[in-house]
Formats: structure tokens, sequence, C-alpha cells
């Protein structure tokens, strides 16, 4: 039986042994560590130089996380941001680099111009002054010189932009802002001033490109978000405020301003999209009665009640309602008289009408302005076709009857009439010339709408009265009224002008 001394004894022989494998393990394990680190350095500066951003990027991020106090790495993953466009996430690199390197030159100059561009202009100084006693090499001394005169420059052009700003001179402060975001592309709040500038001058795109710029370029800018929103709305783009007022309240919620501004667009939105649908529904008159309500709901914004009054006068002239659609659309070109939609539909409303010439002259100006609109084009060739024809004789309106009207209902209306304007009931010379033509047209109008034949030709479109239009056709009538031979109005026999009516 082996003795537990025996056992103690070969036990404690093999513990330095056990102690040197595992102290000569973990060597191995650092080894493969700072091996690992230089390979992903090695893999990251080559997809660098071979512009595979992305994959390098990977690489310095192990490399970093592998050994955090490599400021070269740092520097590395830097220039990959900075190539990326990423400058925020370049920055805090740059700065480490600096804190674990301080006399590295090359991280501070790029710090620098990084801080410039940003409108930090304090700290880029500090930076280009400290580059200038860091014995520099020429190229980086030249550069550090050049970009401290540019900030001392930028820093005058702020000062009198502030100036110029507070005297509302705003055109002169939007010059000189102009000449500071040209170098500090990413300061913030030179492009808030700016756009400020801008709303005071009434120059609203610029305006909102700067305040776009401003709410990428700063974290939680809820205040560009807002101005964003309210000058969409008081451009009468509802769509466009609505977008802008929900990105506030996503990064705050509780957002005072955002929150009172979004119920109100809301609403207004609400509103036009459900007239929108009743005019697809082709219910005009409740498309209408929606879009005065949208006039209630702003009546401060005048984009909003033209909007309004346009589609109104589109939804008036949709139902045919000629009278109320030419009032609403004159109202709109007023204000805007260029306004091609409205041109069309005045025109079309002028038609329904039948005061074709005002319907031909819309036309005419929508055409200036939209030249090669079909819809213009077709309906000028129609209004000047229903010119052309109103110029002519209306047999049913001379009479007083509609197209669908019987015999019986026209011979009625025709003795009526010619009771009514028979020569012998006018005395003056002048009104019995007047009652002699007027009672031709009578008695021709009679003539033909109760022929089978000549009504159908001029429900065609062709008069058989007119010599042009019926050259061929038998004229029933020569002269004047007392050359009107051959023809009783009032029934068979010798014409005569004696009524008998019972």
């Amino acid at each position: 039986m082996v003795s537990i001394d025996h056992v103690a004894h070969r036990v404690l022989t093999y513990i330095p042994y056990v102690l040197v494998l595992i102290d000569m393990r973990y060597e191995g394990v650092k080894c493969g560590k700072d091996g690992s680190v230089d390979n992903h350095m090695e893999m990251g500066k080559k997809l660098l130089a071979a512009g595979q951003l992305a994959d390098a990027l990977s690489h310095f991020h192990a490399v970093v996380d592998g050994d955090p106090k490599n400021y070269m790495a740092y520097y590395r993953r830097a220039t990959v941001f900075l190539a990326m466009g990423k400058s925020k996430s370049a920055l805090p690199d740059l700065s480490r680099v600096i804190e674990l390197k301080p006399d590295f030159t090359s991280a501070r100059l790029q710090r620098g111009n990084l801080l410039l561009k940003q409108g930090r202009l304090d700290e880029a100084e500090s930076d280009f002054k400290k580059v200038l006693k860091s014995n520099p090499n020429d190229k980086e001394e030249k550069e550090a010189k050049s970009q401290l005169t540019k900030s001392d420059e930028i820093q005058r052009l702020v000062a009198q932009a502030q100036s110029s700003f507070s005297s509302q001179d705003y055109m002169t402060a939007a010059a000189q802002l102009d000449t500071v975001i040209e170098t500090c592309v990413w300061d913030v709040t030179s492009r808030e001033m700016r756009a400020e500038c801008f709303i005071q001058m009434g120059e609203m795109g610029k305006a909102i490109s700067d305040l776009k710029a401003a709410s990428k370029l700063k974290n939680d800018n809820t205040q560009a978000f807002y101005k964003l929103s309210t000058i969409y709305y008081n451009l009468g783009d509802h769509e466009m405020s609505l977008n802008e007022v929900r990105e506030c309240l996503k990064l705050d919620p509780d957002h005072k301003q955002c929150y009172s501004h979004y119920k109100q667009v809301k609403k207004l939105n609400k509103q036009i999209q459900s007239a929108e649908e009743l005019i697809q529904e082709q219910r005009y008159e409740e498309a209408v009665n929606k879009y005065e309500a949208v006039m209630k709901t702003e009546p401060r914004v005048q984009h909003f009640a033209l909007l309004a009054k346009e589609r109104i006068c589109h939804a008036l002239t949709q139902g045919q309602q000629a009278s109320r659609a030419i009032s609403v659309c004159s109202e709109v070109l007023q204000s805007d008289p260029e306004n091609v939609n409205v041109l069309k539909n005045r025109a079309e409303a002028y038609v329904q009408d039948e005061q074709y010439e005002e319907a031909i002259k819309d036309y005419e100006t929508a055409a200036k302005h939209s030249e090669n609109d079909r819809q213009i084009k077709e309906g000028l060739e129609r209004a000047q076709r229903l010119l052309k024809q109103s110029q002519k004789r209306d047999y049913y309106k001379i009479l007083g009857v509609k197209r669908t009207a019987q015999k019986k209902e026209i011979i009625k209306a025709y003795r009526k009439l010619a009771q009514q304007w028979h020569p012998d009931n006018f005395q003056d010379p002048e009104e019995k010339k007047k009652a002699e033509k007027k009672f031709i047209d009578i008695a021709q109008a009679k003539e033909v709408l109760t022929d089978p034949e000549m009504r159908t030709k001029f429900d065609h479109g062709e008069d058989p009265m007119d010599p042009e239009s019926q050259q061929s056709h038998h004229q029933h009538f020569h002269g004047g009224f007392h050359g009107f031979q051959g023809f009783n109005p009032f029934g068979s026999g010798p014409f005569s002008f004696k009524f008998n009516f019972n």
C-alpha cells in the first residue's frame, strides 16, 4: 500500500513544472494577442489604401479594443472616419491621440481644421498655435499659419455679422455669414443666424436649406425642426410642415411649441385630405363646405386661403355651378393671375355659362404659362367652336323650348311669340323693323323645328335656313319681311296679319 507521505512528496515535486507551464501558457496568450493587434493594424492600413473604408474601420476598431493606448490606432481610425465624411466621430479619436501623444502635430493640425469647420474658433486657434510651438515641419508650419490667419479673419466677420444682425441689417449680416460659412461649413450657430436673416428677408427657400443643415449638424436640434415646420406652414405646405414638427416631437415629445403647432397642422391636414377625397368621390358641394372649414381653421395664413379657394373653384366648376365658380376663381386670380389651374377652371365655368369669348381669353392666358398642356389646347378649340356655333341662330332659343321639345310644344310656343311680335302691334318705324326681323326668326324657327328632316340637320350643326350651310337647300325666305310670300305662319291660305285667338 502506497503511503500518504509518498504521494504528497510526488505532488510537491510536480508543482514547479505546473507553474512553469502556466507561465508559458500566459506568455503565449500575450504574444498571440499582440500578434493579432499587429495583424489588424496591417490589414486596416492595406484596406484604407485600397479605399475599402468600412472593412478598414472594422480592423481599426479591433486594434483600439485590443490596445486602448495605441495612439496610431486612433489616428488611423480618425483618418477613415474623415474619409467617410464622419467628422463627428473623427474628432474624439483625434483628441484621444493628442491626449496619448501631445507632440503629434499632424493629429493636432487635423483637429484644429475640424474645429475651425465647426466654428469653434477659440479651440481651433489654440491647436494651430500649439502646432507652431512644437517644431513642425515646413508643410505643417505653413498650414498652421494660414489657418490661424483665416481663423482670425473669421472671428472678425462673426463679430461684424452679429452687430449687423442686432441692427436688423439682415442683408449685410447674411453676406458676412456667407463668407464665414464658406470656411465654417459645419457651424450650426452661423447657419441658424443666417437662416433667421433669410426669414426676415423673405427668402424662405434659403432659410429652409440652412435650417435643414442645422438640424443634421446638431443633435436634438428641436428648434430647427420647429422653425422648419412653421416656415412650411406659412408657405401653405401642410404636409411638409407636419413632417418636420413630427421630427421635433420624436426628439422631445413634451416640447410645448412643437406639440401645440402639431395639433393645428394635423387638424388642417385632415380637413384638406378629407376635402380632396370628397372631390375624388364627386361630392363637390361637401368638398366646398370642407374647404370653407379650412379657411376658418386657419384664417391668418393667406396661402391656405388661396389653396382653399382654388380647390373650391375647381369643385364648383366640376359641379356645374358656373356662376359661383366664376366668382371664386376670379377672386383667386386677383392674387395669383398666372395660376394655370384656376385659369382652366374659370374657362370651363365660362363655357358652362356660355361666355365663350371670356373662356377663350382664359385658355389663351393659360397657354402662355403652360404651352404643352393638352387640356388647355382642347379646351381652347372647344370654346372657339362653341363661340362660332353660338353666333348662328339657335331655333330652340328663339322659341324658348328645350331640344327635347315635342311638336305640340313647339307650335304652342310659336303662336305665343308670333302674337307678341306681330309687326302690326308696333307703330314706331324702328320698333316695327325690329319686330319684322323677330317675327321672321320666329316663323323660321317654327318651320325648321316642325319639319323632321330640317330639325335633324339643325341638331347636327347645320342651319337649313343658312345659305352658307345649305347651298343647295331651297330658301323659303327672300328679301325682307314684305317679301315674305307663299308662307302663312298661322295656317294655310294667303299670308295675312290677322289674328283671332279666343
